[in-house]
């Protein structure tokens, strides 16, 4: 990937505390235009962040991960593809402000992001990183979180519930809905394979604003036994096995 124009790269080690020599400027000196600029962050393979660029070709997209191996596939194909409002930045999330000025992003997609059951600090739809995408996001920017995550998304809900935050959709079965949007046509690898486990797949739109104050949830909200067990063990062996348990939101 490093002979990709498209893909950057910056760890904590690398920045040294300074902001990505990109931040700020994704609109002039790479995209090119004023479009709104759109991320996927824990983009994974990047199936979202290539199947938003084609289905929104007026809109840019920046998918982000740590994992540079997965995202080869989605930067890849935005490459083939020569998709021209497609980039991708290898770093971690925790160090997301030292890429994007304020107001310089649009929306945020988070699609199918480990839930991170017992930190919830570590959790993407978490206040911790709310006020971080607050840095960066322009006013009443949009949040989306899709998951096959019962937990990830009974948090997510009460967090924007607590924090009167608007909520625009919220589908606890998309596919079952009557629900209508391009965005159905976009499966990523791991929400094909829930939904071949017949797991209900959440969609949660919501406008991020500024607070005074931000309040975690406290509310008890039970495991996903598959997502304790860990993502490799199977969905009817670790649900059958794996013995109940709940966590409260905080």
């Amino acid at each position: 990937m490093a002979e990709y124009s498209h893909v950057f790269e910056a760890d904590y080690s690398d920045l040294k505390g300074e902001p990505f020599y990109m931040k700020g400027k994704w609109a002039r000196d790479f995209f090119k235009n004023d479009n709104p600029i759109v991320l996927e962050l824990g983009c994974g393979k990047g199936e979202y962040t290539v199947g938003l660029a084609e289905l929104y070709p007026h809109k840019n997209f920046i998918g982000i991960d740590i994992k540079g191996a997965r995202m080869h596939k989605g930067a890849t194909q935005a490459f083939d593809r020569k998709l021209s409002n497609v980039a991708f930045v290898r770093t971690r999330i925790e160090f997301i402000n030292a890429f994007f000025e304020a107001g310089e992003v649009d929306e945020i997609w988070l699609t199918f992001p480990d839930p991170q059951m017992k930190k919830v600090t570590k959790r993407l739809s978490s206040t911790f990183f709310m006020q971080r995408y607050l840095k960066f996001l322009k006013p009443q920017g949009l949040v989306h979180l899709k998951t096959d995550s019962n937990f990830l998304y009974t948090y997510t809900a009460e967090m924007v519930k607590a924090n009167e935050l608007t909520v625009k959709v919220n589908e606890m079965d998309l596919y079952a809905s009557a629900y209508q949007d391009p965005i159905l046509s976009i499966q990523t690898y791991y929400e094909k394979k829930w939904i071949e486990h017949g797991l209900a797949i959440k969609y949660l739109q919501f406008e991020l604003l500024p607070l005074d104050e931000w309040v975690e949830p406290d509310v008890e909200i039970e495991f996903d036994q598959y997502h304790n067990a860990g993502r490799g063990v199977k969905v009817k062996e670790s649900l059958a096995n794996q013995p109940q348990a709940k966590n409260k939101g905080k």
